[in-house]
């Protein structure tokens, strides 16, 4: 492999066994970077386990002359995070960045939805990368250097049905990602979000393209992966670092800065607010700065 802009460096990659996580640690890999490959090997709703899956990504990198080691410990363990960190500082001797991409989806219509549904999309996609990064952050604070690159959607950034669960976990990974950036950067920690808009292992399930040509359906998981894991890459290098607290979409060969909440109009009374005075003046002076409820397909409406 040639060393490059990960050279020297050790990340470690949650749900790298498939998908976007996969064609992140084998390109960083390539960039010269050691791995922790974290993967359980479960199905996209959290079911099953199959160690083979992060020891396949292993095993590829070695092939082509990288370093890796492999890990099935289970990120919705509260000490998860302390076993990753601790294998990578046992393997490389040193850690550099964290990638929180593993994620698991369990649709419902939100009447329908229960709590053990709720509870497991959180634990996992939430507080899974809350644990890694609670273990990461106080070794970069004292190294004083490294990254935390997380993957959000836009499920969470514009909207989805059926998947209030997934939303929230990934619009709190958002957040999450916001308030390590603001604490950790005078310790030179940055913090930024990968929001894919790619066709995936999570968005075959979420859609039902399932039924399409497993074939088809396996090149377009592989095109989207590609896609994003340079951005992956490279939010995790030395190459990025201005970039900080930013929330960055991969749509096929576009890449998007996404705005964040903001106040985009103000209306002062000067004798305080009423409800009368509310329904008399708010509606009618900010209908036309009202956000619609749109779907990430009435947003983003053109091809690539």
């Amino acid at each position: 492999m040639t060393s490059s802009h990960l050279s020297g460096r050790v990340v470690i990659v949650t749900g790298a066994g498939r998908g976007i996580g996969r064609e992140s640690a084998l390109l960083m890999a390539a960039e010269g970077a050691s791995v922790v490959v974290n993967d359980m090997g479960t199905a996209l709703d959290g079911d099953g386990a199959d160690a083979s899956v992060a020891q396949s990504v292993v095993d590829e990198i070695a092939a082509h002359g990288g370093k890796a080691i492999a890990s099935s410990a289970d990120i919705s363990k509260t000490d998860s995070g302390a076993q990753l960190v601790a294998a990578a500082l046992d393997a490389f001797g040193r850690l550099d960045a964290i990638v929180n991409n593993a994620g698991i989806m369990r649709g419902a219509p939100f009447c329908e939805m229960d709590a053990d549904t709720w509870d497991l999309v959180l634990r996992v996609n939430l507080s899974g990368a809350f644990h890694l990064s609670r273990a990461a952050a106080p070794y970069f604070v004292q190294q004083r250097s490294g990254a935390f690159v997380h993957l959000t959607s836009t499920a969470a950034l514009i909207g989805s049905m059926n998947q209030a669960n997934y939303a929230a976990s990934k619009n709190g990974v958002a957040a999450l990602s916001r308030s390590l950036a603001i604490e950790l950067e005078a310790h030179g920690v940055r913090s930024n979000c990968v929001s894919p808009l790619a066709f995936s292992r999570m968005t075959t399930g979420a859609t039902g393209r399932s039924e399409e040509d497993p074939v088809v359906v396996k090149q377009r998981e592989a095109e989207g992966a590609a896609a994003v894991a340079p951005l992956v890459a490279y939010l995790a290098s030395d190459a990025s670092r201005d970039i900080n607290g930013q929330i960055i979409g991969v749509r096929g060969k576009e890449v998007h800065l996404y705005s964040q909440p903001r106040p985009v109009r103000t209306l002062h009374e000067s004798d305080g607010w009423t409800v009368d005075k509310m329904v008399q003046k708010l509606a009618p002076s900010w209908r036309s700065s009202l956000t619609p409820v749109e779907r990430t397909r009435d947003v983003f409406t053109w091809d690539v």
